[in-house]
C-alpha cells in the first residue's frame, strides 16, 4: 500500500470537531476493477488496495460514529488527497479545497494563480483536501458513511 495507503488513511475531522466531539473514524481502501459476465454486462469487483499502479480506481470508504453521550452538530469529515491521488469530485455533497484546506467550494468554483499573473479554472488535479459536513445533529451511537472514488496517478 505504500506512501499513498497511509496518507489516504489519514482521514481526520477538522480540528474544531476534534476537541469538541469523540467522533470515531474507520477507513477502508479498496482497488475497484471491472470485468465483463457471460452476458456481456460490467461487473465492478473491490479488492483490498494490496498494491497500487497508476490508473488503478480506488474506492475509499470512510465510517463515522458519534461515540459522545451527548448529539452534535458542525461536524465535517476532511481528507488530505496524496499528490499521487486525483479525486472523482462527483459526489455533490463533497467540498474541495486546492489550497490545501484554507478555501473550499465546489471544484467547479474554484480558481488558481497561473505564473504570469493570470487564473484558470481549478481541476481534479489540484485538489489536495475534500471534505463533507455533516448535515444537522448527530444523535448519540449515530454513523454513517463516506466513500469517493479516486485514480492512482
Amino acid at each position: 500500500m505504500g506512501a499513498i495507503a497511509a496518507a489516504t488513511l489519514g482521514v481526520t475531522a477538522p480540528l474544531t470537531a476534534v476537541h469538541a466531539a469523540p467522533i470515531s473514524l474507520n477507513t477502508q481502501m479498496f482497488v475497484e476493477h471491472v470485468t465483463t459476465d457471460i452476458n456481456g454486462r460490467a461487473r465492478r469487483v473491490l479488492r483490498a488496495a494490496d498494491r497500487l499502479s497508476p490508473g488503478d480506481t480506488l474506492v475509499v470508504v470512510v465510517n463515522w460514529r458519534n461515540r459522545a453521550d451527548r448529539a452534535m452538530s458542525g461536524i465535517a469529515v476532511t481528507n488530505a488527497i496524496p499528490g499521487r491521488l486525483r479525486i472523482d469530485p462527483a459526489d455533490p455533497a463533497m467540498l474541495v479545497s486546492v489550497d490545501g484546506g484554507a478555501n473550499w467550494g465546489r471544484l467547479d468554483q474554484l480558481w488558481l494563480p497561473t505564473p504570469l499573473g493570470g487564473t484558470r479554472r481549478a481541476t481534479a488535479e489540484d485538489v489536495t483536501h475534500i471534505r463533507w459536513p455533516m448535515p444537522g445533529t448527530i444523535a448519540p451511537g449515530q454513523g454513517g458513511r463516506i466513500a469517493y472514488r479516486a485514480t492512482v496517478r
